[in-house]
């Protein structure tokens, strides 16, 4: 596939970068395979821990020339960064659909927000602004200033396995840190397509040897990253069981974390809503990447009244469902990312069973020719009670759930009694309902949409979420000051030293 061959990632044995440099060290292999169609794409070297105490020793080295580059310079870098990934949009668009699975135009659209990143990090390199305020004391100024942190670690996971990294690594770097990523395992070519194209970048700046730095590995990488106290953020992606361990492991050490973790994200339809929009939006958000974005929509809550027009159109929707190759723009829905994720989808289907639970569209896994892979599956319907312990949990496949209510007071209990609290969503042109879900007494959840689905985050807004979702914020608005520390500072001008609170001191 001529994709692999312009990012030169294919049959890669280099596991390890540093500073866009590479550390060659003999470790085991992780091998990649395509859910598409099953084959091997290429391999990876796991890094040692060996190799990882090299690669943090760089970064903190690097950490100490790159914070005092102006930050408009770095900036520029970044600026760069961004032409780089236009250049190459088209093949690591493909190598992202190819290597997770998602649909041929969300490959292109996943680099197209690392891109659209660069745009704001540059703008942010000029604006890393401060407060000022009066002081009480005369003669003195105060003001606050934010600094770098240091070193940067990311853990992506492999349903974005390149664009919630540069979320994170963009603002990093402007901001004066150094990065560490931790990829995926499961997709861990595409880090280092993207590795290859940021190296030319950096060597054209003669940006410091260990700004941008890359680490494979499965769970024991992760682990290092959260228990090192030379890591001053890990941003964490992935599962909420997955977050509540590095969570704990940094905040034991009193290291700071970001976490973006699970969601279980409703959609409201009203009776007053738009149903043609709703249904539009229902869909994409349930079976968009087959149901494996954190922000898929998992459970529709519709008014009684027109519960029966909506589950009719959905089930019309659904019959048109184009099932197959991701990198073929006719199908709408690509494989799960692996077989391990296609039985954790059929054991939630038969949960849902079990608890009383009934299908208005069927699911199952596809056979035949196409499907070579078995990692397809049917996008499925189901009509269940809010109350059921499948209903609160997330299934990272395409299971939608449909819930009745009578009253918006009900909806939106029934939309916040799940432990996850990242997106949400009302279908409704009628204006007192939708202030009411987005006001204190509405959704829960750190995303909360009028009219628009739960998929489909923008990129100048902070993204992120509430409860077991974590609590982070990445990408837009001020989330750049995860990446910061704050300092307050006051500067005396004057012929005196007044104290605090009053005191004398006669010397």
């Amino acid at each position: 596939m001529d994709f692999l061959k312009t990012l030169r990632v294919e049959k890669t044995n280099s596991g390890t970068s540093t500073g866009c440099s590479w550390l060659d060290k003999p470790a085991e292999d992780i091998t990649s395979y395509s859910p598409v169609d099953g084959r091997i794409i290429g391999t990876v070297s796991a890094t040692t821990e060996v190799t990882y105490n090299e690669v943090v020793a760089k970064a903190q080295a690097a950490f100490t020339e790159w914070r005092s580059w102006p930050a408009p310079r770095r900036g520029e870098v970044v600026r760069q960064v961004g032409e780089a990934l236009r250049a190459h949009k088209d093949a690591l668009g493909r190598l992202v659909s190819y290597e997770m699975g998602k649909s041929l135009q969300e490959g292109w659209g996943e680099v197209q927000e690392m891109i659209d990143i660069c745009d704001f990090a540059v703008g942010l390199s000029r604006q890393l602004y401060g407060l000022t305020m009066h002081s009480e004391r005369p003669g003195h100024r105060m003001y606050e200033q934010y600094h770098p942190l240091g070193v940067v670690g990311i853990i992506s996971a492999f349903n974005f396995p390149v664009a919630v990294w540069s979320w994170n690594a963009m603002l990093a770097w402007v901001c004066g840190n150094t990065c560490i990523w931790k990829p995926s395992e499961k997709t861990p070519l595409c880090a280092v397509a993207c590795q290859h194209i940021i190296a030319n970048v950096f060597a054209a700046n003669k940006v410091p040897d260990g700004v941008c730095n890359l680490i494979s590995g499965e769970k024991n990488a992760g682990e290092w990253l959260a228990a090192d106290t030379r890591i001053a953020l890990v941003s964490a992606t992935g599962s909420t069981r997955m977050g509540k361990a590095v969570g704990a492991v940094v905040a034991a050490r009193l290291g700071r974390s970001l976490l973006e973790l699970g969601g279980n994200n409703a959609i409201i339809i009203s009776k007053d809503a738009d149903l043609d929009i709703a249904v539009l939006g229902a869909l994409f958000g349930a079976v968009g990447t087959a149901g494996q974005r954190c922000t898929s929509t998992r459970r529709l809550i519709i008014h009684a009244s027109v519960y029966d027009t909506v589950k009719g159109k959905l089930k019309q929707a659904y019959a048109q469902l184009k099932i197959g190759d991701p990198l073929d723009p006719a199908n709408h829905v690509g494989p799960l990312i692996d077989t391990a994720a296609v039985q954790h989808y059929l054991k939630a289907i038969d949960q849902c069973k079990a608890e009383g639970g009934s299908f208005l569209v069927e699911g199952g896994v596809l056979e035949g020719p196409g499907y070579e892979s078995n990692c397809y599956v049917k996008p499925c319907i189901a009509e269940a009670k809010s109350t059921l312990p499948i209903v609160k949990q997330e299934t990272f496949a395409p299971i939608l759930y449909l819930l009745r209510y009578q009253e918006l007071d009900e909806a939106i209990a029934i939309q916040n009694d799940v432990p996850q609290g990242l997106s949400s969503a009302i279908m409704t042109l009628n204006l007192r309902e939708a202030e009411q879900f987005l006001s204190h007494a509405g959704s829960d959840c750190g995303i909360a949409n009028v009219n628009i689905g739960t998929s489909g985050a923008e990129i100048g807004g902070a993204f992120g979420g509430e409860k077991e979702t974590g609590g982070g914020r990445e990408s837009g608005s001020d989330a750049w000051k995860n990446y910061m520390r704050r300092q307050t500072n006051t500067l005396n001008y004057s012929t005196a030293l007044p104290l605090a609170q009053g005191i004398q001191f006669n010397v």
